[in-house]
């Protein structure tokens, strides 16, 4: 990965025309070329405030609502297929973090998406790097461009509190200005529309972080008191257990911040927890938020939903 504060070789000096959207609202793979080449130019000769002279606000705006529109209908874990008897390729991408040229070298060489070849990027597109922005747009139209072929999973970075501390909200604001502000809520937007997970060919389980736990009602344990009134305590309530699936696909997902404590723990699990080496699992102390797993809990995980790699 190259350094966020490193910019990449001056290319042609001549400014591009600024990109339109199509006139029918139907994105090509010409105007994802033109977008590309764009966004290339913008990065390595612009300033970044004059990426409205590339993109401009009207446009980079009716692309994040059309994107918002189509995450914002998806479940919270995708069951993708790879294609036809299982045959089509899937590329699975990690962080990015705002490295628009390594994304753009990726998809050039791994071959753009296709009905034969599919992409799963695994959250984590913005801050740390100085090209956040267009990263998450490029992607967004490739979205909006093969939705059925491009599928872009929530990180833990993609939120109100990370954005907000590692570099993503000053970005926009430097590169949009006075229309920063509508910008910068239109992509927590489709942050909150981002799937959690997928599961691909039946077999493989991705998410940004990991493994999370059951939030099922712990019954109610009933006793008599003095006078012979009722009394109702939770038990076993800090006892951690593994979630399942229809847990995951009932979570709230379209939290900006997913919360530590409360019922809705699975958005955070999902995001934030880690691997361990130790086996069971206990709260992340050091993130603050998630769970570490064990490789029990990965194998337990595999066994009880039928999978074969996580």
């Amino acid at each position: 990965m190259s350094s966020p504060s490193s910019s990449p070789p001056p290319s042609s000096p001549s400014t591009p025309t600024p990109i339109s959207y199509p006139l029918d609202g139907t994105l090509t793979l010409d105007w994802i070329r033109t977008l590309t080449s764009a966004l290339n130019h913008s990065s390595r000769n612009l300033p970044a405030s004059s990426l409205p002279s590339v993109l401009p606000f009207q446009v980079l705006n009716r692309l994040l609502l059309t994107a918002s529109n189509i995450l914002h209908r998806e479940p919270n874990c995708l069951h993708l297929d790879a294609g036809d008897g299982g045959a089509g390729e899937v590329v699975v991408v990690g962080d990015v973090h705002g490295q628009i040229h390594d994304v753009m070298f990726l998809l050039e060489d791994a071959g753009f998406p296709t009905e034969e070849r599919m992409f799963v990027f695994n959250g984590d597109y913005v801050d740390r790097g100085a090209w956040g922005l267009e990263t998450f747009v490029l992607l967004l139209a490739w979205k909006v461009f093969l939705p059925d072929r491009v599928f872009l999973l929530r990180g833990n970075h993609e939120s109100k509190y990370c954005t907000a501390v590692y570099g993503f909200e000053q970005e926009v604001m430097v590169k949009y200005g006075d229309q920063g502000q509508q910008v910068y809520r239109k992509c927590l937007r489709c942050f909150e529309g981002l799937p959690l997970a997928s599961i691909i060919a039946g077999c493989v389980y991705t998410a940004h972080g990991g493994l999370f736990r059951s939030v099922a009602v712990t019954p109610a344990k009933r006793s008599k008191g003095k006078k012979g009134r009722k009394i109702i305590s939770q038990v076993g309530t800090s006892i951690l257990k593994l979630g399942s699936l229809e847990e995951l696909s009932k979570a709230r997902r379209t939290v900006l911040d997913p919360p530590w404590e409360g019922s809705n723990l699975i958005p955070g699990d999902v995001l934030w927890s880690d691997p361990s080496s130790n086996p069971g699992l206990s709260p992340n102390r050091e993130r603050g938020i998630g769970l570490l797993f064990g490789p029990d809990c990965t194998e337990e995980f595999l066994k009880k939903n039928n999978l074969k790699i996580t």
